[in-house]
């Protein structure tokens, strides 16, 4: 049979991947040449006839298995047997007897016909299959129902479980943001301690730098009392009697006079020394001015002219149980961190951690004003001399002054590093001072809208500041155990009373200004006076 070219049909053309076994070992096979095809492509014709071959064989074999296999066939149940399987199943063994008795004598006889023998109807055995199925359903219900009891004790049990560790993971997870807020809080309250590092740092310098300065002051000037002790007994030994006279007078007046003796380079390099250690504790520059709005301060004359008009309280005030209550009304929403009394009228103004002060009638409770600005817990505030100002102090480390008049905040000295305390008012009205948490207090002008000294000398936060009345002296109480007396006028320390083991909160004047009152974290109260710097009592 020849094969033209033309005549060859493709299917597919497939790519088939042999799969390798290194591991395997191929025998080697001889090839037979009788049996060698030659090299042509498969047509359609040839497959197709293979494949229907292929079925024809398939549909032979199933059918020799089929006639090989035993067939088992149903015959129908006749009445006789049946009634026998039923009374079998049931047990009924003398009925059994009988009715094979009975049965058999009637088959004898001949009294059975056809119809009597025949087969069982299909009802009869389809209600008896259908009772078997009913039996086996229902064991397979109870066995269901058993299950299901069981998966439902186990899923009440899971969800018992879920739940439990449901709440333990809102447990965790509270206790995960608790963690966290420290951490935040601890990060923002070790932040705090770079600046106070850096001011101890520089307060360090400031201080050794005054060692140093009294150090050579001191040195220079037993070099000078030496030089001048040498000189006078020099004059003593050449002039006698004269030069005795000339060294009583220096004793008498403490110095030389210049026109007889010149000033030597000593004494000049210790007055350069000396005025250059003032100008650097008062922190004026060489070429300081005056600000031409800057406030006089008044002459102090240390007279309280409100002292005459103070009279001895009321017998209705001394005796037992003489105060009683007029009003309590709900001011702020937040704790309360400052009062003040206005100095003429019935009015009383207050400051809370919610950001706010109010000003209330008193004692009816009226609101009468609300102030909002800060941006953070206001520590205390106190009224103008006059009445129509209200100053008031903030942990966002400002001090604001308040016009009732134009019912807004006026100016707002932003100076303070840290928060500020509380605030005093000079009895002139020209100048508030302030206490701070940044170790420091301040002077501030009215006028000239500008702090005008910083008295630095306490080692901890400043916690109170007071002026005494009609005088230019304050009084500031702080966290390193110390009360101190400032001169407003210059920003230098006068006097500090040593006496308290704890921080000192709040110190105030009496009326007369001979007595301070101060107390301390741990409820401690001191009377000091300021003549003699002795506590009187505590």
């Amino acid at each position: 049979m020849a094969y033209d070219e033309s005549d060859k049909y493709y299917l597919e053309k497939v790519q088939l991947e042999l799969e390798t076994d290194e591991d395997f070992i191929y025998e080697e096979v001889p090839i037979d040449e009788d049996f060698v095809v030659g090299e042509y492509d498969e047509d359609l014709d040839i497959a197709v006839r293979t494949i229907r071959e292929s079925i024809e064989d398939e549909q032979a074999t199933a059918r020799h298995e089929s006639e090989a296999r035993a067939s088992v066939t149903q015959t129908p149940e006749i009445i006789d047997d049946f009634v026998r399987n039923f009374l079998v199943r049931m047990g009924m063994t003398r009925s059994l007897d009988c009715f094979q008795t009975e049965w058999y004598e009637l088959q004898q006889k001949g009294l059975l016909h056809e119809e009597d023998v025949g087969i069982v109807p299909e009802v009869y055995t389809r209600n008896q299959d259908l009772d078997m199925e009913v039996k086996f359903l229902k064991k397979e219900v109870e066995k269901f129902r058993s299950a299901a009891l069981k998966a439902k004790e186990t899923l009440v049990k899971i969800r018992k479980d879920r739940d439990y560790h449901r709440m333990h993971h809102k447990r965790v997870v509270q206790e995960k943001s608790r963690l966290i807020e420290d951490f935040k809080r601890l990060k923002r309250h070790f932040g705090q301690y770079e600046p106070t590092l850096q001011q101890l740092k520089s307060k360090y310098e400031v201080a050794m730098k005054e060692k140093m300065l009294a150090k050579l002051e001191r040195d220079r000037a037993v070099g000078q009392v030496t030089g001048l002790q040498s000189t006078l007994k020099n004059i003593e030994s050449y002039k006698g009697g004269s030069a005795r006279s000339s060294h009583d007078n220096t004793c008498q007046h403490g110095s030389l006079d210049s026109s007889q003796t010149d000033p030597g380079p000593t004494q000049q390099m210790l007055r350069a020394e000396r005025e250059k250690y003032v100008k650097d504790v008062q922190q004026y520059p060489e070429d300081y001015k005056r600000h031409p709005k800057d406030s006089e301060f008044p002459v102090d004359t240390g007279v309280n002219p409100y002292l005459s008009m103070s009279k001895s309280p009321s017998s209705h005030l001394t005796r037992t149980g003489g105060f009683r209550l007029s009003n309590t009304f709900q001011a702020h929403a937040h704790p309360i961190s400052g009062l003040a009394l206005h100095p003429r009228k019935q009015i009383l103004a207050s400051c809370s951690d919610d950001h706010t002060w109010k000003m209330w009638a008193v004692p009816s409770g009226d609101i009468i004003m609300t102030g909002e600005g800060h941006t953070d817990w206001v520590s205390s505030c106190d009224f103008h001399p006059s009445g129509a100002k209200l100053a008031t102090t903030s942990g966002d480390t400002t001090v604001k002054i308040w016009d009732f008049n134009k019912a807004e905040c006026v100016h707002t000295f932003t100076d303070h590093s840290l928060a500020v305390w509380s605030c005093s008012w000079h009895s002139c009205g020209d100048f508030l001072a302030s206490s701070s948490m940044d170790n420091t207090a301040k002077v501030w002008d009215l006028n000239s809208l500008r702090c005008r000294y910083t008295l630095r000398g306490h080692a901890d936060s400043v916690n109170s500041i007071e002026f005494l009345h009609f005088s230019n002296i304050l009084l500031t109480a702080s966290a390193d155990k110390t009360l101190s007396l400032w001169d407003a006028r210059t920003g230098l320390c006068a006097q500090t009373f040593y006496g308290h083991m704890h921080s000192v909160n709040k110190a105030v004047f009496n009326m007369k200004g001979n007595t301070v009152a101060s107390c301390d974290s741990y409820g401690v109260i001191k009377l000091w006076d300021v003549r003699t710097i002795v506590p009187i009592i505590g």
